[in-house]
């Protein structure tokens, strides 16, 4: 009886574990996702500043 408690109880953290680990999985892929969503934004603010500054020494000359 003992044996079939032990391998519940090891089957149970296995499954706890597991869902851990893709949780964390989950967590880091929004993170990275999240990352590159505020790259791509600093860029077209970047962009859109570049191009401004372009404008305005195109009118000063």
């Amino acid at each position: 009886m003992y044996v079939m408690q032990e391998d519940l109880a090891r089957a149970q953290l296995r499954e706890q574990l597991t869902q851990a680990e893709q949780s964390r999985r989950r967590r880091l892929a929004l993170q990275v996702e999240k990352a590159q969503r505020r790259a791509e934004r600093a860029e077209r603010r970047a962009d859109r500043a570049a191009a401004k500054a372009r404008l305005a020494v195109a009118r000063a000359m």
